[in-house]
């Protein structure tokens, strides 16, 4: 919902991180770092280290946008690179709320866990082929003027609202269910609107 807004700030402060030493580290290495490192705060979660769990898990986000600014500040960017991002953001994605709810151990919160990953599964689909026919014609994030690699059009829970999510989750797991409930609700009418633009647009 406030990506578009906050855009400039992250790569104004990006392309700074990025004029020292950084920039010598290939991109698609940051890339498979974020993973590991969001990997390690899903285990974190799962053994009810919660603070150390919320750290992991700012770097591991840290290191997400690291790696975009790296390839541009560099001319390294590719399908390739882009690609695993996604793939990898979302097994992290996926990693962190299965920790969560397997350190809960309620069937409540397995039920809620369900519910959030299929909230997910659908606003996947709600965009990425959305995406996908917006690239094949030519209306997709270049011709949007997009720094992405593939045009998202915008929605209530976008990258930054699933840092806040998140950071939630970690912060306050006793909360967990009706967290996850309230993810998932907006997920789905994220996914809605996206239909909705698709219906009006393509």
């Amino acid at each position: 919902m406030v990506d578009k807004v906050l855009r400039e700030s992250k790569d104004t402060l990006f392309a700074a991180l990025v004029r020292g030493p950084v920039r010598h580290i290939h991109p698609t290495v940051v890339t498979v770092l974020a993973a590991i490192v969001g990997l390690g705060a899903a285990v974190a979660a799962w053994q009810s280290a919660y603070w150390l769990a919320v750290g992991l898990w700012l770097v591991n986000r840290i290191l997400d946008g690291l790696d975009g600014a790296i390839a541009r500040a560099v001319g390294k960017q590719s399908d390739l690179g882009a690609y695993l991002d996604i793939v990898l953001d979302f097994v992290v994605y996926a990693a962190i709320p299965l920790g969560l709810a397997l350190a809960h151990g309620e069937p409540a919160a397995l039920v809620a866990l369900a519910l959030l990953l299929a909230s997910f599964y659908i606003n996947g689909a709600s965009w990425m082929y959305l995406a996908a026919v917006l690239e094949k014609r030519n209306a997709g994030a270049v011709a949007r003027g997009e720094p992405t690699s593939v045009t998202m059009p915008p929605g209530l829970i976008e990258g930054t609202e699933t840092i806040a999510f998140y950071t939630l989750f970690l912060l306050f797991p006793d909360a967990l269910v009706i967290l996850f409930g309230v993810m998932a609700a907006l997920t789905l009418i994220t996914a809605g609107q996206r239909v909705v633009w698709a219906v009006r647009n393509v």
